[in-house]
C-alpha cells in the first residue's frame, strides 16, 4: 500500500514539476544534470519559505519601526506636557506663596488694629464712666440746692403772712424787737435772693454741663459702636478664614478647639476675662450691651488664639521653602499605593518642618533612606525621607519652619528629591490637602 501511495505521489510530483535536464556543454563534451520532480518540489519549498519568511520578517521591522517612531513621539509630546504642566503649577505656586504671605501680612495688621482698637474701647468706657459719675454728682448738687431755695422761700413767706396779719412776729415777740426782727428778716430776704440767683445761675450752669456731658456721652457712645463694628467685621474677616482651613484639610474646627483649650492653659489656651460695665445710671442697659458685644469679641479674639495653636500644630506648611518640582503625587503607582509627594530640587536643599512637634525617628530606614519622623498633635505625623543629612534626634522638640536636615537621594530613590508622608492615626493621607489648606490662610 505504501508503494502504491508513493507511486501516486510521484505521479503527482511529475504532473506538477515534469522531471527537466539541465545540459551543461563544453569545449570537448556535454553533460546533464536530471533534476526529478522531488528535487524540484524541495527546491521550490525552500525558495517559497525563503521569500515568505524575508517578506515577514521585512514587515515586522518596517512596522516596528513605524511603531518606535509613533512610541518616540508620543513620549516626546507626553514630555513636553508634563514639564509645562510641572512650569504651570511653579507659577501657580510662587503665586500662591505670594498671596498667602499677603494674607498673612493682612492678618497680622488686623491683629494689630484690634488690639489698637480694644484699648481705645476700654479707654472710651472708663471717661465714659467718670463722665456719668460727674454728671450724677452735678445732678444732686443741683437738687440739694433747689430743695434749700425752697426751704429759705418757705420761711419768707411764712414771715410776711405772720407780719401782715396781726403785727406779731412768730414766736410772740414785742414792739420793741420788731425793727431788729425786720432788720434781721430784711437781711435774711436779702441773703435768701441773692442765694436764689447763685443757685439759678449754678442750676443753669449744670443744666448746660449736663447737656455737654450728655452730649459727648451720645458722641461718645457712636463712637463706640463704630469701634465695635470695625472689631466685629475683623473678626469675622479673620476666624472664618481659619475655620475653612481645618475643614479643608477634613479636621473638625469645634472638635479642635475644645482639644486645644482643654490642654492648654494662659495666653491662647483659656478664654479671656470678661468685661464687666457699670450698670449704675440711666445707661444701665446700654452698658448691660456693650459688655455682651466686648465679652463676644473677646470670645473672637480667644478663638483665634486657639487657631493659631492649633494651626502650629498641624502640617499647614510646605517642608521645601527654595524652587522644587512636583515630581510625583499621592496615590497609586506602579501597581502600589505612592504615600506621599516628591519635591524634587538639588541635594543640600534644606529641609523644614512643616509643624510644631516631638522627633520620634531619626536614621536609616530601608528604602526611605535616611528618614526623619516627627509626631505632632491631633494623631498626626509626617515623614521625611530620601535625605542627605539629619540635623535632629530623638525626643528633639521642633517647631513649624524649623530646619531638620537636607534634602538627598539616599535609599530607593532616582534622584534627589524629598519624598514627603502625612499620616493620621497611622493612616497615609495626601499631604497637599493640608499644604493648599493653608496656603489660603498663611
Amino acid at each position: 500500500m505504501r508503494t502504491k501511495l508513493a507511486q501516486k505521489l510521484h505521479a503527482a510530483l511529475e504532473r506538477r514539476f515534469p522531471e527537466r535536464r539541465l545540459f551543461l556543454r563544453s569545449d570537448t563534451e556535454t553533460r546533464f544534470i536530471r533534476l526529478h520532480p522531488s528535487t524540484q518540489a524541495i527546491a521550490w519549498t525552500g525558495v517559497t519559505l525563503v521569500v515568505g519568511w524575508t517578506i515577514t520578517a521585512t514587515a515586522i521591522l518596517l512596522m516596528d519601526s513605524i511603531g518606535s517612531g509613533n512610541f518616540r513621539a508620543q513620549a516626546q509630546r507626553d514630555q513636553m506636557i508634563y514639564e509645562e504642566r510641572l512650569n504651570a503649577l511653579s507659577s501657580e505656586r510662587d503665586v500662591r506663596a505670594a498671596e498667602a504671605a499677603a494674607a498673612q501680612e493682612r492678618f497680622s495688621t488686623a491683629l494689630a488694629q484690634i488690639s489698637t482698637m480694644q484699648s481705645e474701647l476700654l479707654a472710651s468706657e472708663d471717661r465714659r464712666r467718670e463722665m456719668e459719675t460727674g454728671l450724677e454728682v452735678v445732678q444732686a448738687a443741683l437738687r440739694r440746692t433747689m430743695i434749700e431755695r425752697e426751704t429759705a422761700r418757705d420761711a419768707a413767706e411764712e414771715m410776711t403772712v405772720a407780719m401782715a396779719g396781726n403785727g406779731a412776729l412768730p414766736g410772740g415777740a414785742d414792739a420793741a424787737s420788731v425793727e431788729g426782727t425786720l432788720d434781721i428778716l430784711s437781711g435774711a430776704l436779702a441773703d435768701t435772693a441773692e442765694e436764689r440767683d447763685r443757685i439759678a445761675q449754678d442750676a443753669e450752669l449744670a443744666f448746660e454741663q449736663a447737656s455737654e456731658m450728655q452730649l459727648e456721652l451720645r458722641l461718645m457712645t457712636e463712637r463706640n459702636d463704630e469701634i465695635f463694628r470695625s472689631l466685629e467685621e475683623a473678626m469675622t474677616v479673620s476666624v472664618e478664614p481659619l475655620g475653612d482651613m481645618f475643614r479643608a484639610a477634613g479636621m473638625d474646627p469645634d472638635a479642635m478647639l475644645k482639644k486645644v483649650r482643654k490642654g492648654y492653659s494662659g495666653i491662647g489656651g483659656g478664654a479671656l476675662t470678661p468685661i464687666q460695665f457699670s450698670t449704675m445710671g440711666a445707661h444701665a442697659g446700654r452698658a448691660d450691651a456693650n459688655a455682651e458685644r466686648a465679652n463676644a469679641l473677646l470670645g473672637k479674639m480667644d478663638e483665634i488664639n486657639l487657631y493659631r495653636i492649633a494651626a502650629a500644630k498641624a502640617p499647614f506648611a510646605q517642608p521645601v521653602k527654595d524652587k522644587f518640582r512636583f515630581t510625583s503625587g499621592f496615590g497609586q503607582r506602579w501597581g502600589r499605593l505612592h504615600a506621599g509627594t516628591d519635591f524634587a530640587a538639588p541635594i543640600g536643599t534644606p529641609v523644614y518642618s512643616t509643624a510644631d512637634g516631638v522627633v520620634v525617628s531619626a536614621g536609616w530606614a530601608s528604602g526611605y533612606g535616611r528618614l526623619i519622623k516627627i509626631q505632632h498633635e491631633f494623631g498626626i505625623e509626617t515623614r521625611y525621607a530620601h535625605l542627605n543629612k539629619i540635623s535632629v534626634k530623638v525626643g528633639q522638640r521642633v517647631s513649624r519652619g524649623e530646619r531638620i536636615g537636607d534634602m538627598g537621594n539616599s535609599g530607593r530613590s532616582t534622584g534627589p528629591h524629598l519624598h514627603y508622608e502625612v499620616r493620621v492615626g497611622g493612616t497615609p493621607v495626601n499631604p497637599m490637602t493640608y499644604i493648599r489648606a493653608g496656603q489660603d490662610v498663611f
